[in-house]
């Protein structure tokens, strides 16, 4: 199996532990905010693993520096993969959620809620639910780049 595909899959492990177990707990937005943080480097270990693929196949010969230059890369060498690049514009709103300011509301309850002011005048509410949601989509994205790299399911 490839390095960056098998950390991601790390990664996601801590994150379903952050989120059912952690989450269920304590349940304070810094749990939120940590499980977004996991998410984010789960999607950064796909970003490399979709870079060394493309670069197993000669079309590039160096990887960007910066994670937006890294996305706009594989987006435009796959063009076609309509579900690849919404996840992708799924990564960099994530990574402009966990650089937000944020508030809290209801820590301690079940319906505790993160919520981000973004830089466009936006604001965005993550809640329990929205995380468990933000999880589920991460992972299934991880096993389509499996089969999309590895050619077979797990």
């Amino acid at each position: 199996m490839r390095q960056y595909l098998e950390e991601a899959k790390q990664e996601l492990k801590r994150v379903d532990h952050l989120v059912y177990v952690s989450l269920k707990y304590t349940r304070t937005v810094d749990v939120i905010k940590s499980v977004l943080e996991r998410l984010i480097a789960a999607y950064d270990f796909i970003v490399m693993e979709l870079l060394e693929y493309i670069k197993e196949q000669k079309k590039i010969d160096k990887f960007p520096q910066t994670p937006l230059e890294r996305v706009e890369l594989i987006q435009n060498t796959f063009q076609d993969h309509i579900e690849l690049n919404e996840a992708l514009n799924f990564y960099l709103k994530l990574r402009k959620l966990s650089r937000a300011p944020y508030g809290k509301r209801e820590e301690f309850r079940r319906h505790v809620t993160m919520i981000a002011k973004l830089d466009n005048g936006e604001t965005e509410e993550i809640s329990i639910d929205v995380v468990k949601e933000y999880f589920d989509n991460t992972k299934k994205f991880v096993d389509q780049i499996y089969v999309m790299i590895e050619g077979e399911k797990e």
